[in-house]
């Protein structure tokens, strides 16, 4: 009872099935550079997720922000106000303006029916993100984009092999960035990737995670050094051998919280999207702070005095950090549904080795306010 219940928590394999691979290392004394344990993963990966081609990164950030400089995206790019500020501050990086765009209720993702008011001349992509895993009405964003010449770049860093109607979301797009931090379903500790569709592609994402280099001795463009180590791929690799599972599990208490929870008034919480396949990576919920009774901080500090530690996720909202609240689409008159989701939603702990007795622990809490 004293041990406190967090949000997330990694999920580590057999230390034992993990020193094989660090002894490969040590024989082969490759530690980085595209070494065989990276590109043995880059296949496994591509193979897994049903992709044709990925690029592993060291974080998503730099992912993200080598998407950018590989579609040689400028001026303006429209975005969610939703999600991590990772997602924005990549577009800052690169000396891109985000345009905010409100959200859709359903699912929280970008809004499509608001998209087409906010490009002008100066917009060259959209960069939704596949909030929770549920993914973006991806036919109607593509529509979008078609008609205006725009391209598109997915943040999926909550979307590790979430597939739509059978097809994976990562194919859609123009490239897409996944996360593979340790708070995620699939890491391999600090990580991430961009999924691309063409081989030229990839040869261009590549050389700018190494400096830009083609070759020992010509440079083509600036890149940034955004390797990963081999000591990560391993890593990877073994946790691609236990994914299913922890995927599987992670259902499992889904499943849970939604029985335990479905008769609280003012609770509200998302159901599987048919004909997706899901991966669970965050248990979300909507506080009616007038059905419920208490606020979403008020439940959020009770649960942090039962040791119980959920997430305001995502609160603020990124127009509302320093760096963006000046922007002119910042401005809370043109993101209603988005100032309204980050007052309500809270995520509750879910990891695999997340025990039932604690769920029911957590959902007596939230019952009996």
């Amino acid at each position: 009872m004293n041990k406190p219940i967090t949000v997330t928590q990694p999920c580590l394999p057999p230390l034992e099935e993990f020193v094989p691979f660090l002894q490969q290392i040590w024989d082969n004394k490759w530690l980085t550079n595209n070494g065989p344990l990276h590109q043995q993963l880059e296949q496994e990966l591509a193979d897994y997720l049903d992709v044709k081609y990925i690029s592993l990164f060291s974080n998503g950030t730099l992912a993200l922000m080598s998407a950018l400089q590989a579609l040689n995206i400028h001026g303006e790019v429209i975005t969610t106000p939703f999600s991590f500020v990772a997602t924005t501050h990549s577009l800052w990086w690169n000396k891109i303006t985000p345009v905010f765009v409100d959200i859709e209720p359903e699912y929280l993702n970008l809004d499509p029916n608001k998209i087409e008011a906010a490009i002008t001349e100066k917009t060259m992509a959209i960069m939704p993100v596949h909030v929770y895993g549920n993914p973006c009405r991806v036919d109607e964003i593509q529509r979008i984009a078609d008609k205006f010449g725009l391209k598109v770049i997915y943040d999926a860093a909550h979307a590790f092999g979430v597939k739509k109607n059978g097809i994976s979301v990562l194919n859609y797009g123009d490239l897409s960035v996944l996360s593979f931090h340790a708070t995620k379903v699939y890491s391999t500790i600090e990580g991430g990737a961009i999924v691309c569709h063409t081989p030229e592609m990839k040869h261009r994402i590549d050389n700018l995670k190494n400096f830009g280099f083609r070759g020992e001795t010509v440079v083509e463009e600036p890149g940034m050094n955004a390797k990963l180590n081999e000591v990560q791929a391993a890593y990877g690799l073994l946790q691609l051998k236990y994914v299913d599972g922890f995927i599987k599990k992670r259902r499992q208490i889904t499943e849970l919280y939604r029985e335990q929870l479905k008769e609280v008034p003012g609770i509200a919480f998302f159901e599987d999207q048919e004909g997706v396949s899901h991966a669970y990576s965050y248990f979300p919920i909507l506080i009616d702070e007038e059905k419920y009774g208490i606020s979403r901080d008020g439940l959020y500090e009770k649960l942090k005095l039962n040791n119980i530690l959920s997430r305001r996720y995502f609160y603020p909202l990124i127009s509302d950090f320093e760096p963006y609240k000046n922007l002119a689409s910042a401005a809370k008159e043109n993101l209603p549904v988005a100032t309204k989701i980050t007052r309500q939603v809270l995520c509750l702990p879910i990891y695999v080795e997340l025990e039932e007795d604690n769920v029911k622990r957590i959902v007596d809490i939230i019952q009996n306010k």
